[in-house]
């Protein structure tokens, strides 16, 4: 009888997990909790949100420090009562109903199959035909590669552009969608990978010839694929690690400073660090391929969504440490020249200062590993309207206003050391 009713369970839970879920009437609110007692309460929310259905869109950090918090409607009340009505909390209604920006999102329409472009989302599969496709245009500069492989045996596919003849610490290694549910960090990749080989701009052209690059548009494809197919708000990978619970956060499963802070022992939690450093084959395989040309990177570069942040290294303090005032200063001038199109307002800090500690990050193994020169972590529009769900109409201003910043920050660096 028990084997049957595992049965049964584990047939319902298929049923369930193979459904596309929605969520309507799920309400975005931004919390910011003014007492250690309040942030407590919050915690026990985030704890058990994988049974609850809230969904923290940022993570929690201390008191006085906001989080968007997403709430399900069955839990409406209760949350009015216990937290938006608290004489301790400050609150912000940022979207009442997120299912409507999902539904007015902009994934690709079947009348444009086979097309690839900048004013609607892809898929996986559409991003990877888009690599093939611009490397068998582009052979003589521009190699499809192989950057590891997934849990479910999917490849994490980039592209190494070699315009120009650089020698020596002249690479830029760039990853995107870490997270599964940011897809706007994949369309910028892919639009930045169309800029660096076609576009005829001459600060573009001098960004392209001067360093090779590395770009891998969606290092984490089966949590990808999972956000498309069946739950637009999946965050981590697709690892199984208990009846009801899937996914490491490969953002925390690197090797430096893992498990410090800002990460979890609960596999059922968003913020899972994994039961050891890089025990995702995901994480693993890629950081394998950093291992063969680390040494030759002048750059690493990781694009999240969503805050507008510029962050430096590293997640688990607030020292300023390696060549953090550089960083800086050339930061501050690239947020500067982001702004000038569209008025866009980054800002730009060490992780742990400007957000929350969080560690096993990519970034921070990189630039402790090999002492990358340039080191950045973008946090991509917006400011939290509509959290991870940003409009397609948005991709290209996204997109432009990236590219002057990556422009600018290589123009500083080259002044200060040619």
């Amino acid at each position: 009888m028990k084997k049957l009713v595992v049965v049964i369970l584990a047939a319902a839970l298929s049923q369930v997990m193979a459904e596309k879920l929605r969520f309507d009437n799920h309400t975005l609110y931004r919390i910011t909790p003014t007492t250690k007692e309040l942030v407590e309460v919050l915690r026990q929310i985030e704890k058990e949100a994988y049974i609850t259905g809230y969904n923290f869109f940022s993570e929690l950090g201390i008191e006085n420090t906001p989080v968007d918090i997403l709430v399900p409607p069955k839990h409406a009340q209760k949350f009015k009562d216990d937290i938006l009505e608290h004489p301790d909390v400050k609150t912000e209604l940022l979207n009442e109903n997120i299912q409507g920006a999902i539904d007015a999102e902009g994934v690709r329409p079947a009348s444009r199959a086979n097309t690839f472009g900048w004013t609607n989302y892809y898929t996986l599969d559409e991003i990877n035909r888009f690599l093939q496709d611009t490397a068998a245009a582009n052979y003589s500069s521009v190699t499809l590669l192989k950057g590891g492989e997934t849990y479910l045996g999917r490849d994490i596919l980039g592209l190494k552009l070699q315009i120009g003849s650089q020698t020596g610490r002249q690479s830029v290694f760039i990853e995107a969608n870490i997270h599964a549910r940011e897809w706007i960090t994949s369309a910028v990749a892919t639009y930045l990978i169309n800029e660096l080989v076609h576009s005829t701009d001459p600060e573009i052209r001098e960004l392209a010839e001067s360093y090779i690059w590395y770009i891998f548009p969606v290092t984490n494809p089966d949590g990808f694929a999972h956000s498309h197919t069946n739950n637009r708000l999946w965050r981590k990978t697709r690892t199984p690690y208990s009846f009801l619970c899937f996914g490491v956060d490969p953002n925390r499963n690197w090797p430096y400073q893992w498990m410090t802070g800002g990460a979890s022992d609960s596999p059922c939690s968003d913020i899972y660090a994994g039961p050891f450093p890089l025990s995702e084959k995901s994480t693993r395989t890629l950081s394998e391929f950093i291992d063969s040309v680390g040494e030759e990177l002048v750059a690493y570069i990781s694009f999240h969504s969503y805050s507008q942040m510029l962050l430096l290294p590293y997640g688990h303090t607030t020292a300023h440490l390696d060549n953090y005032d550089e960083m800086m200063e050339i930061g501050r001038q690239a947020i500067i020249d982001l702004s000038k199109k569209y008025g866009t307002q980054y800002v730009v800090g060490n992780i742990a200062e400007i957000i929350y500690v969080a560690t096993g990050g990519s970034m921070d193994t990189v630039k402790n590993k090999f002492q990358t020169p340039i080191a950045y972590t973008y946090e991509l529009r917006d400011r939290g309207q509509n959290g991870f769900i940003l409009p397609a109409s948005e991709i290209i201003p996204t997109s432009i206003e990236t590219i002057d910043s990556l422009v600018s920050i290589f123009k500083s660096y080259r002044a200060r050391h040619s």
